[in-house]
């Protein structure tokens, strides 16, 4: 996720920080980049340099969870709320239970079948509680389909595009894509999702996955089938409806490429969004494949500045009125910070989407990672000078926050989740791969980031798990 930014050293504001580097136009004196004596350490200080508060309670995959989300949307013509909904859930039983705890918001839940047979259920406080005909034994594999409609308080956003056209985009992060469809709400509860969606044939529409076909029905709606195939984490399944300009690249791309923007962008998108074929093509040689189907850029509501929706990322409605604060790419013509908010998103394909964090204690994986892998675009791209003045905004930012807030990357203890997104989950956890790579160099570094993603791609990965994959690489000790 990214942040923009209209003044020099603002300060974070914890719900719009999802890409928190400033980069500052002035002259640094050569940065340390060899800090090799504190890459060795660096495991234990952020693992378990930690107040004494109470731990966070997160609700972790126990008794069930979910395979895939088959989810049918009909929004009335206006776009202002969801006339129905059903969404049918493929369930594992992990221990035996008879109740099926969902997360879900403030819908009205109009039935809960199993079988065709109705089930009882609870709906109150942000819980669907399904209890089951009898016990469900491990291995057990249960489908479950929900019947609801009403207007979503957040999660899906109903709102007027830039144009003043009627839209609607998921925008989920951390915790919110229960208030428009019962899950279990936690990164690490990856599944698969097909989208459904029915819409006034004037209406463009874009999900997760392939677009798997188009029918027009009777009374003047389209349906829309999206088909997300690999597991991906909750907050990331997304729809998207609007009188979108949808536009494709005329260069080769590694995946099918499409930009979703408002009417008036129209003439903006295909430069705007210039970085993102070299963005994709460098993480490809970098890490490995591009993970999904496809990738749709969008122009859209989001309160971030930009969001990583697996296959379907969007971006913030002034994405192309964005004050150039740190000046123009030398390499794009546009402002330099949406070069490192295209490639930061997009770096989160790989690390935060495909290798999911098992916790929120590890977002900074999934935030360290696209912050870092972005610089390395930019050192890559707009050259040695540029990545050290990101680098260094990187820095500035860290020390600034550790003055307010003593806290490690691996932050048990906040209970706010947005509070995570700050400097260390962002620019720390930058500087903490750069340290590694600068200790183990690059052979290993690289070796290992990729040993890392292959092992836990479509999966969850912690803090660990990194430090035993860049172990194996370099044959050091980085406890």
């Amino acid at each position: 996720m990214a942040q923009q930014r209209t003044q020099r050293f603002r300060p974070l504001r914890t719900t719009n920080a999802r890409h928190p580097i400033a980069v500052i136009e002035r002259d640094f004196p050569p940065l340390p980049f060899r800090l090799c004596a504190f890459a060795r350490v660096i495991f234990f200080f952020f693992l378990f340099l930690s107040p004494a508060f109470a731990a966070r309670v997160e609700r972790l995959i126990d008794n069930w969870r979910p395979e895939h989300y088959t989810v049918n949307l009909t929004l009335n013509d206006q776009l202002s709320e969801i006339a129905s909904a059903q969404a049918t859930i493929n369930i594992l039983i992990l221990k035996q239970t008879t109740l099926i705890d969902l997360d879900f918001g403030e819908l009205t839940t109009d039935k809960v079948t199993l079988n065709l047979k109705s089930l009882t259920f609870t709906h109150k406080d942000g819980k669907l509680d399904i209890t089951l005909p009898a016990p469900a034994t491990p291995g057990t594999r249960l489908t479950l389909v929900i019947d609801y409609h009403g207007k979503p308080k957040d999660g899906l956003i109903l709102t007027a595009d830039k144009d003043g056209k009627p839209a609607a985009i998921g925008d989920n992060w951390p915790n919110r894509v229960h208030h428009w469809i019962p899950s279990l709400d936690h990164p690490s509860a990856k599944a698969t999702v097909t989208f459904n969606v029915t819409a006034p044939a004037s209406q463009e529409v874009v999900a997760n996955g392939r677009l798997d076909h188009v029918e027009t029905t009777g009374n003047g709606q389209r349906t829309w089938t999206f088909s997300e195939g690999a597991p991906i984490p909750p907050y990331c399944m997304i729809v998207g409806m609007g009188r979108f300009a949808r536009l494709e690249p005329s260069e080769r791309a590694l995946t099918p490429m499409s930009y979703y923007v408002p009417l008036s962008d129209r003439e903006f998108a295909l430069k705007g969004f210039s970085p993102a074929i070299p963005t994709i093509e460098f993480f490809t040689k970098t890490v490995a494949p591009y993970p999904y189907e496809k990738l749709a850029l969008i122009v859209g509501a989001t309160r971030f500045g930009g969001m990583e929706n697996s296959s379907a990322i969007v971006f913030t409605s002034t994405m192309f009125n964005r004050n150039a604060q740190a000046g123009l790419s030398k390499t794009y013509g546009i402002p330099f910070n949406n070069v490192t908010l295209i490639a930061h998103e997009i770096a989160h394909q790989w690390f935060g989407d495909s290798v999911t964090e098992s916790t929120w204690s590890d977002v900074w994986l999934s935030e360290g990672f696209a912050t870092y892998f972005a610089g390395m675009f930019v050192q890559r791209y707009e050259g040695e000078d540029a990545f050290r003045r990101y680098m260094a905004g990187a820095a500035t930012n860290v020390f600034a926050f550790e003055k307010r807030a003593l806290k490690p990357i691996f932050d048990r203890d906040t209970p706010e989740l947005l509070s995570l997104l700050n400097a260390n989950s962002y620019q720390k956890g930058a500087w903490v791969l750069h340290m590694l790579r600068s200790n183990l160099g690059d052979d290993a570094f690289f070796r290992g980031i990729r040993n890392y993603y292959d092992a836990h791609k479509n999966a969850t990965a912690s803090t660990e798990d990194l430090r035993v994959a860049l172990e194996k690489a370099s044959r050091k000790d980085l406890r």
